[in-house]
């Protein structure tokens, strides 16, 4: 079964780091994150790729050319500099086979059972199921009661609320739904009026790559040994 990876954005919010390098080449540890994701497939016996490719894609190509010591099965497909999720993934459709396959962003790391999420999305026969994961408060929380006087403080906790994820499967269906929309709008939302679109919500742990202080946090986790998204 086929993963496909999104791997085009030019990740502005790095800064310097995406300067001459695409954001999935920024490393944690001596590792790039794109390494970190496909590792997280590989070691739940999922290990052919299809990575989508834009900003400075042949850096990407090159990284794995000389890099590929997992013997993973990997294909590069260039799907342009500007082009949309959706637009992106229309064109790699010819490069999936079978029934389903994965789908990810290339920032995102999760310590995530593939294989509970692939058997909700058998189950259900919907077109699409997402990994929903709790939005995290950016901000500490102070509780207090009547009096003022303060009972609890959580610092940024997890909130009642749900996001995704970046982890999906598709059926191949989802082509007939691609275009030029944007896949987290028209796409999405004409697959939820059409109730096929499922979500996968994910309890453990998640973060996500989008700003150098993410990055820095992700390798301070790593240094420490406290990466909850090595399943290997």
């Amino acid at each position: 079964m086929k993963t496909v990876i999104l791997c085009g954005g030019k990740g502005s919010r790095m800064g310097a780091k995406t300067e001459k390098i695409p954001k999935p080449l920024v490393e944690i540890g001596d590792k790039p994150v794109l390494w970190h994701i496909m590792k997280i497939y590989a070691s739940q016996g999922f290990n052919e790729f299809v990575l989508c490719l834009g900003y400075n894609g042949e850096k990407i190509k090159a990284y794995f050319g000389e890099n590929n010591s997992e013997k993973w099965s990997i294909e590069f497909v260039d799907t342009g500099l500007e082009s949309s999720k959706s637009e992106r993934i229309q064109k790699i459709k010819n490069f999936v086979d079978g029934k389903n396959f994965f789908l990810a962003y290339g920032d995102d790391l999760c310590n995530i059972d593939l294989k509970k999420l692939l058997g909700l999305h058998e189950k259900s026969k919907r077109v699409a199921t997402i990994t929903a994961v709790r939005v995290e408060s950016p901000f500490g929380l102070v509780e207090s009661n009547e009096k003022g006087e303060v009972v609890r403080f959580k610092e940024k906790p997890k909130l009642n609320h749900w996001m995704n994820g970046g982890y999906m499967v598709f059926n191949k269906k989802i082509f007939g739904y691609l275009g030029e929309g944007e896949l987290e709008k028209e796409v999405f939302e004409k697959l939820v009026k059409e109730k096929q679109l499922m979500a996968f919500r994910h309890e453990g742990e998640w973060k996500t790559m989008n700003t150098l202080k993410d990055n820095i946090e992700l390798n301070e986790l790593w240094e420490n040994n406290k990466a909850f998204w090595k399943v290997w």
